[in-house]
């Protein structure tokens, strides 16, 4: 009785909270006319673009004010330097959001120095896909099989030092004993791939098996690549003769770092807004989002463009990382050492 009195006099004195068909006239108020950002921490022509490129042709429809949208290309750092931007410097309104690195969020616990935020804090809108990522060798390389790779060594190509291609053979190396050699410096996977099929480089451990499938069938039905092993916390469905790498740590204090280092991989290809960002216009963009993952015109154009779509949404990429930076301190400083 004293919660419905409550509630009558804050309705009697205009003090009632906006139902939600108000907040929805006030979303599509503020969107209307404006263009919203989709920014992309790598040069383009990558999977992280394209899904980009897909998501600005049809998202306008589900997003209440119909905006327009355009992508923008901030590679560096494996997306490191747009995470900072985002983080730090990007309007807090709706009008922008991004797609990184999915190991991005974690490098402030690995002691990134250059990692300016909390991975906690974005306005995690959701994930297109759930990534299996590999580390594949072109034909001509030395290496054929993981067991080479712990005697032979193999140069392979990254961007940034937080980004998935580089922390993860590093941990291979450390934890596993492969003898990788990492040359960084790439913008993103267009430039990595063409590295390594000109020699530049011998392989690349950040490409994901979707990617393979989908877009360089012609390498696997022409035997162009190897696969080593896969890097995620089980083995994907349709590769059960490749190895998992977390299945060789010597020990459960190396395999618990594999698991730490693994669990951004749920995330697959992330896009989140800065923190702060208005709650209402958080969902709608969360709802909007999911909405454009199940439409059939955009599942058409992302098959045309050789990209998987799984969603995922931003709650569920809010408690993952809630469990990630609660990890022990132990595992945390082992990854850090991993890392570096």
């Amino acid at each position: 009785m004293r919660a419905q009195s409550c509630l009558q006099l804050l309705i009697a004195g205009g003090l009632a909270l906006p139902s939600p068909a108000v907040a929805q006239d006030a979303v599509a108020d503020f969107y209307k006319g404006k263009q919203v950002s989709i920014m992309v921490g790598f040069s383009p022509g990558g999977s992280s673009s394209l899904y980009a490129q897909a998501l600005t042709r049809h998202m306008g429809r589900y997003l209440p004010g119909a905006p327009n949208f355009i992508v923008q290309h901030v590679p560096g750092a494996g997306g490191l330097v747009l995470a900072n931007n985002i983080y730090n410097t990007v309007a807090r309104d709706g009008t922008a959001f991004a797609i990184t690195g999915r190991t991005a969020a974690i490098e402030p616990l690995l002691g990134n120095a250059n990692a300016k935020f909390d991975g906690r804090r974005f306005s995690w809108i959701g994930t297109a896909n759930v990534e299996y990522t590999t580390c594949t060798m072109w034909h001509t390389a030395r290496v054929k099989t993981l067991a080479d790779a712990m005697t032979t060594e193999a140069i392979v190509g990254g961007s940034g030092a937080d980004a998935t291609e580089v922390v993860f053979p590093k941990a291979a190396n450390k934890l596993v004993g492969t003898k990788f050699k990492i040359v960084m410096g790439y913008p993103g996977s267009t430039e990595l791939l063409l590295a390594m099929e000109r020699g530049e480089t011998e392989g690349f451990c950040g490409i994901g098996w979707t990617f393979l499938k989908l877009r360089k069938g012609d390498w696997l039905r022409d035997k162009k690549v190897n696969i080593l092993y896969q890097m995620s916390l089980e083995k994907h469905p349709e590769l059960p003769n490749v190895p998992a790498i977390i299945d060789y740590a010597k020990t459960p204090e190396d395999r618990k770092v594999f698991e730490f280092l693994f669990a951004p991989q749920e995330m697959g290809r992330p896009f989140f807004a800065p923190p702060g960002v208005p709650r209402e216009r958080l969902a709608a963009l969360r709802r909007a989002f999911e909405l454009t993952l199940k439409d059939p015109a955009f599942l058409i154009d992302a098959d045309k463009l050789g990209v998987e779509v799984q969603h995922v949404g931003g709650e569920a990429i809010d408690a993952l990382l809630a469990r990630v930076y609660a990890s022990p301190k132990e595992v945390i400083d082992r990854a850090k050492a991993v890392a570096e």
